[in-house]
């Protein structure tokens, strides 16, 4: 079994140390970084750090060594994101560091993205994000797609203040089987209840698997709504997708 001290990065190590809490997310991210390279974990380091220079600098030097790019995307880029995403959901750090953190892995998407779209690698699903209709808050569903992305799913943003109908079209022309709703404020909540109903009325609701998400909403909310699952934060969101996922295979299978 991994222990701290195998991660070579002081950085990376301090940050466990500290900052994570939860046992199963301390042995996670000590056995990630453990058996990651040297390069990919100062990578995740000066991503969070929100250093986007030294993240670009990193990720075009790794590529031209050879390390492929998967390797690079999940050894640096998510794992160093998955932290800031612990940090910010434990009140850390706020919304000005998770922007620059997020700019940092922007500059490394930008060199693997193209690389695996030339490569053909099939997308693991595609998803439609957005936030609720009256909400202009769009931070953490950003940082939600962010991570889908970096997970190897198609996600097309809405951006804020979306419609029921909006959401609708944006489902049937992508064809997606997933669907993300952010709310920030109790007032936009029942938005989300509302489109889930509009869905039905329009009988796609059985097309789709919805998610929901945002400081306010809570499991028992989601529930109420009738969506099909809920994320605290853009790590659990991106682990309902891949659960989600798996139960339509299994619906479709049966």
């Amino acid at each position: 079994m991994a222990e701290l001290g195998d991660i070579q990065n002081e950085f990376i190590r301090a940050e466990i140390e500290e900052y994570l809490e939860r046992p199963e997310e301390i042995e996670r991210n000590i056995e990630l970084f453990s058996r990651s390279r040297p390069k990919m974990q100062d990578m995740a380091a000066a991503l969070i750090d929100g250093d986007n220079d030294t993240v670009d600098q990193l990720t075009r030097e790794a590529l031209d060594e050879g390390i492929e790019a998967l390797e690079v995307m999940d050894d640096g880029l998510i794992a160093g994101m998955g932290i800031v995403g612990i940090k910010f959901r434990e009140n850390i750090i706020f919304v000005p560091e998770v922007l620059a953190c997020a700019r940092a892995m922007k500059a490394g998407m930008a060199h693997i993205e193209p690389i695996l779209s030339a490569s053909g690698i099939d997308p693991v699903g595609t998803v439609i994000m957005g936030t609720v209709k009256g909400d202009l808050h769009d931070i953490g569903k950003n940082l939600c797609i962010m991570m889908l992305r970096g997970s190897g799913f198609v996600v097309h943003d809405l951006g804020v203040d979306t419609s029921e109908d909006e959401f609708m079209d944006a489902v049937e022309e992508h064809e997606a089987s997933l669907l993300g709703m952010s709310a920030l404020l109790t007032t936009t909540m029942p938005n989300m209840g509302k489109t889930i109903e509009a869905f039905i009325d329009a009988d796609l609701r059985e097309d789709v698997k919805i998610m929901v998400g945002g400081a306010p909403v809570t499991q028992e909310f989601a529930d109420d709504m009738g969506a099909d699952g809920y994320g605290k934060d853009a790590l659990a969101c991106v682990d309902l997708a891949k659960q989600l996922l798996e139960e339509i295979e299994e619906e479709q299978n049966a």
